[in-house]
């Protein structure tokens, strides 16, 4: 008895301990980012004519409500698969797993995926890409959907901040072929976090 009640302390602890706190700081920090890598020619993705006017990137306001711990479900057996893109080239995905969470009470589910190309290099090789389009793109936020960057989690919650979503390249130059949402990432609400569109 005393071993059972051990383990689902542990399984307690450590599932309290994998939940994560809205930080605004590391929001603001995000931001303080993407606009300073923006702002430098030698990182920006801009193209020369909006890179000689470029102050910002227009954020949606930074809100709690769209900071998410959410459980990570691994997929069993997940295939190679080609993930369709603006342009020709078709980069290779796997999909690591599935995340559930809620916003406002009601539930929701993204898949995360792992690109072949990335996790073959040293500082990518815990790298999960978390694409989504939701009731605001085309509208607030860039038609071709938003990106999250997040890392592989030791155990099975990994906080989301949708505060930290950020447009492809595609949407600031044309010249760039970027992956397109999956339809199975597509949210029925409205996400007014992260990086609205450009223009």
């Amino acid at each position: 008895m005393k071993t059972i009640n051990a383990v689902a302390l542990l399984l307690v602890f450590n599932f309290a301990f994998a939940q994560k706190k809205f930080n605004k700081a590391d929001v603001q920090k995000f931001q303080k980012k993407i606009n300073s890598e923006f702002a430098d020619p030698k990182t920006s993705p801009l193209m020369a004519e909006d890179l000689k006017t470029f102050k910002s990137l227009d954020f949606f306001p930074i809100s709690e409500t769209y900071f998410v711990n959410a459980t990570l479900v691994k997929a069993k057996g997940g295939k190679v698969f080609e993930m369709k893109t603006s342009g020709k080239y078709t980069p290779k995905y796997i999909k690591y797993g599935t995340l559930n969470f809620k916003i406002n009470g009601k539930a929701f589910q993204l898949a995360v995926y792992q690109s072949l190309d990335l996790i073959v290099q040293e500082k990518y090789k815990n790298h999960l890409f978390l694409p989504f389009s939701d009731l605001t793109t085309g509208k607030e936020s860039y038609i071709g959907g938003r990106y999250i960057d997040l890392e592989i989690p030791k155990g099975n919650t990994i906080a989301v901040d949708f505060n930290q979503a950020y447009n492809p390249y595609c949407a600031y130059n044309y010249k760039y072929s970027c992956p397109l949402v999956p339809q199975e990432n597509d949210l029925k609400i409205e996400i007014k976090a992260g990086v609205k569109t450009f223009h």
